[in-house]
């Protein structure tokens, strides 16, 4: 079976004998399928009537576990993105009644950013979309080259996640 990565490849090849596009057989190809899911999520998404970062931020809280509670700085480190930005969607989400700001009890200057009952509802049903539509997206692969896929993913991701702050 032919994909638009070995049409791409070949052109190359047929261009540019001089270099090796082989990482481009991997590389181009995690780089198309991360465009697909990222559409397949949104699609997940939508039916909750929740964009990516809404769904990054409750389901942040909901990981933490009772009282699903987070500080904003936690949530920049889970999230990847900068203190305002964070503050802008903790703002939002707490205008839609998904999450409220307490006061942090250790600090009396810091807050708190817990999932309401109504966020984690919406995190949790959420969730199990997503799931299904991903589960889906596997449906081609057995269980063993599912998690053959998910090693060699984790070698080549690990480097970037262990890096330096």
């Amino acid at each position: 079976m032919e994909d638009e990565v070995d049409r791409l490849v070949a052109a190359w090849r047929r261009e540019r004998p001089d270099l090796d596009v082989e990482p481009l057989e991997v590389l181009s190809r995690i780089s198309r399928l991360a465009r697909h899911l990222d559409r397949a999520r949104r699609t997940a998404f939508a039916e909750h009537n929740l964009e990516p970062w809404e769904f990054d931020v409750l389901t942040a809280l909901r990981r933490a576990g009772a009282p699903y509670q987070l500080s904003p700085g936690q949530l920049l480190t889970q999230t990847l993105v900068t203190s305002g930005t964070m503050t802008n969607r903790i703002d939002r989400l707490a205008g839609k009644g998904l999450v409220q700001r307490l006061p942090d009890p250790g600090d009396r200057r810091g807050v708190l950013v817990r999932l309401t009952t109504a966020g984690q509802d919406l995190a949790d049903a959420a969730l199990a979309g997503l799931l299904a539509h991903e589960r889906a997206l596997l449906a081609e692969l057995s269980a063993a080259q599912r998690g053959d896929l998910a090693g060699l993913l984790r070698q080549l991701v690990a480097p970037f996640d262990n890096l330096p702050e």
